[in-house]
Order: C-alpha cells, then structure tokens, then sequence
C-alpha cells in the first residue's frame, strides 16, 4: 500500500523522525568532543594566567600571542609554584584551583551559609614571587573577566582582560595591548588602604607615566565598559585584602 505523503500526519511523523535523528547525532557529536572542549578550556585559562606573568609569545609592541598549547602544561607548572584556594579564613594548596569557575562561586555565594571559594595562583618571575588572582564584572553589552597578577604590596605586574560582546573598537579593546600595558605598575593601595584602580578619562595623563594616581586612562567611546572594568577590579581584588595583609605580616 502506498503511502500518502500529502496527510498532515504524514509531514508531523517525518518532522519528529528528524528531529530526533538530528538530536540524537547533535547529542553523539558533543559528548565526542567534550573532552576536547573541556582541554581546550584549561589550555584557555592557563594560558591567560601564563599572560599576566609576561610568559607569551609576544614579538612585536602589539603582539598578544599565547604560549602554545602543545606546551602551555608543562609551562604552567613551571611557572606556577603554588595554588591556593581561599574559604573565609582557611587556605588549601590544590592543583586544581584553576579550574573553579568564578561566575558560579559568586551566585553560589549569595546564600549566606556559602563560603566563597577564592582560586589564587602563585608564580615566580625572576626569582619574585607573583600573585595572580582571576576577576569578573559586567561591561556594556555582556561579561569581562581577566587575571590580574601584582606583588605582595598588591602592585600590578601584568593583566589580561577579555569580553563577550562588547562594542568592535570600542569596549572590545580590552583585549589588546595598548590597553592592558598602561595598568602594569599601577597599584590597588594608597598610603596603607585599598583603594582600587578606575578607568578615567581626564587624568591628565593619557600615556599612563604617573603610576601612583591608581587610575588608567580610558578607552574613548567605552565609558560604561571603563566603568565595569573598575567596579570589576575593586569588587574582585578587594576580596583577597585579607590574604594580602597577612602576607605582608609574615
């Protein structure tokens, strides 16, 4: 018997068949590649925190060029002597701190019986211990994040920062180098307190010499991604002052 293609039953039949064969290989395709996407996220993170120690593949005043990823591992663990994963009072060593996801210990943290999980990575430039800790906030359009690496006084020694959507040309050169050179030198303290560091325009210093004004001049046409950066920064970094002054008291 021949089947009429033309019955509405027919088309809803063979919708649902496609459906759920398309689903099912959609389904088998990112089971088959989640151990790569999930490699490819740690290679993503470690390279960033490789980035703010100055350990890249920089040639040129522009250049924002990563470690490799065949070798970002092994650099890693060269670089990187110590993790360390902050609960209120409490410091863990653990290997694995670079992994936490800062966006889901922030949401988790709203509970009031959560203690809030602070990833901070130690490193070794030149004989000097570097302190590398991870920040997010909220630009214009959607998400920045970066690391922030700075000394035990809280003084930057590198940063990256990236975004989600913001603005091409605009708030989306948070990524490059022009940008994220002027914060190196910077620092988050002023005569003993935290003060931050903002993204401001008229600072009479728009080539960023003067490094003890705790301000970086801004992105023109980027004023509420500049505005996020420095909420982002003060909220973030503050979070490890404790850690910091008992450092500093050792």
């Amino acid at each position: 018997m021949a089947i009429n293609t033309d019955k509405n039953s027919y088309t809803i039949l063979f919708a649902v068949i496609m459906v759920l064969v398309v689903g099912s290989l959609l389904a088998g395709f990112a089971s088959g590649l989640k151990p790569r996407i999930l490699a490819n996220e740690r290679f993503e993170k470690q390279q960033n925190i490789l980035y703010t120690l100055g350990v890249n593949n920089n040639e040129g005043p522009n250049d924002v060029e990563f470690i490799s990823t065949d070798i970002v591992e092994a650099e890693f663990k060269k670089y990187i002597t110590r993790q360390i994963v902050i609960e209120g009072d409490k410091e863990t060593d653990n290997d694995q701190a670079y992994l936490i996801d800062i966006k889901k210990e922030a949401k988790k943290a709203k509970k009031s019986d959560y203690t809030r999980r602070l990833p901070l990575f130690i490193g070794e430039i030149n004989g000097k211990e570097i302190y590398v800790v991870p920040v997010r906030g909220k630009g214009l359009w959607d998400a920045i994040w970066g690391f922030i690496a700075m000394d035990k006084t809280m003084t930057i020694h590198g940063v990256y920062f990236d975004h989600k959507g913001e603005t091409p040309g605009l708030g989306a050169v948070i990524n490059q180098r022009f940008f994220m050179d002027d914060f190196a030198g910077e620092s988050f303290m002023l005569n003993g307190s935290f003060k931050g560091i903002t993204v401001t325009k008229g600072n009479n210093d728009p080539k960023n010499l003067d490094k003890t004004d705790q301000e970086v001049d801004a992105l023109a046409g980027a004023t509420i991604t500049g505005d996020g950066l420095s909420a982002m920064l003060k909220k973030d970094i503050k979070m490890y002052l404790p850690y910091f002054k008992k450092l500093n008291e050792r």
